[in-house]
């Protein structure tokens, strides 16, 4: 009979693994950022379509970003000006 295991243990276990590790850290990363923006977006009252008029970028990228996708530094620095905040990137 397979034993139960809950959730939290099982990463816990896959996380000692370094290659697991650096896929989930990086995944986390990305996740941390789609969240942030999508938050500050709804905070300020905007659709991503206004929220990209203002920061003078596609929709789409807007979208993109919000499903964890990768963009650069300038296109956030652009996202975080036109929501009237300043992009703080930190090494923790």
């Amino acid at each position: 009979m397979a034993k139960n295991i809950s959730f939290d243990d099982y990463l816990a276990e896959q996380l000692k693994d370094p290659e697991f590790k650096a896929g989930f850290d990086a995944e986390s990363a990305k996740l941390e950022s789609a969240v942030a923006l999508m938050s500050e977006r709804e905070r300020a009252g905007l659709t991503q379509r206004e929220l990209a008029e203002r920061a003078d970028v596609p929709q789409s990228t807007i979208a993109r970003i919000e499903h964890g996708q990768n963009t650069s530094f300038d296109t956030m620095s652009k996202i975080a000006f036109a929501l009237g905040k300043k992009l703080k990137v930190e090494f923790t």
